[in-house]
C-alpha cells in the first residue's frame, strides 16, 4: 500500500493505492492519527486506486470517522470509490457512515 498526503486550506487529502489489509492498515491508522494530532479533522480519502480493503482496513476508517465526528469537528469523505470497494462498504452496512463523492474534486469542494 502507498499513501500520499496533500494539505488544503479546509481539508486534507489522503490518497491510498493498493491493498488495505491487516498488514497495511496500521500504517493508514498512523497517518490518520497524525492528522488528528495536528487538529485536522476534515479529511478526504481518495480510494480510486484501492484494490482491496479488509475488515481491518474498514475498522481503521470507522474509528477515524468516529474521532472526526466527535464534538462535530469534521468527518471523513470517501472519494472515487471503486465499484468493488463500494459493494464491500454496502455489504458491511457502512454506506450511511461515510459521505461518498464520485471524484476528488467534488469531495474537496464539499469540505
Amino acid at each position: 500500500m502507498e499513501l500520499s498526503l496533500e494539505n488544503f486550506k479546509h481539508c486534507d487529502l489522503i490518497k491510498i493505492k493498493g491493498r488495505v489489509d491487516s498488514q497495511t492498515s496500521p500504517e493508514l491508522a498512523e497517518v490518520l492519527n497524525e492528522r488528528f494530532d495536528e487538529g485536522r479533522y476534515k479529511l478526504v480519502v481518495d480510494m480510486s486506486d484501492v484494490e482491496f480493503i479488509s475488515s481491518a482496513g474498514l475498522r481503521v476508517l470507522i474509528n477515524a470517522q468516529k474521532a472526526c465526528r466527535q464534538f462535530n469537528r469534521g468527518e471523513i469523505i470517501l472519494a472515487a470509490v471503486p465499484e468493488r470497494i463500494y459493494e464491500t462498504l454496502d455489504l458491511a452496512g457502512l454506506l450511511p457512515l461515510f459521505p461518498i463523492k464520485e471524484d476528488v474534486l467534488h469531495a474537496v469542494g464539499s469540505c
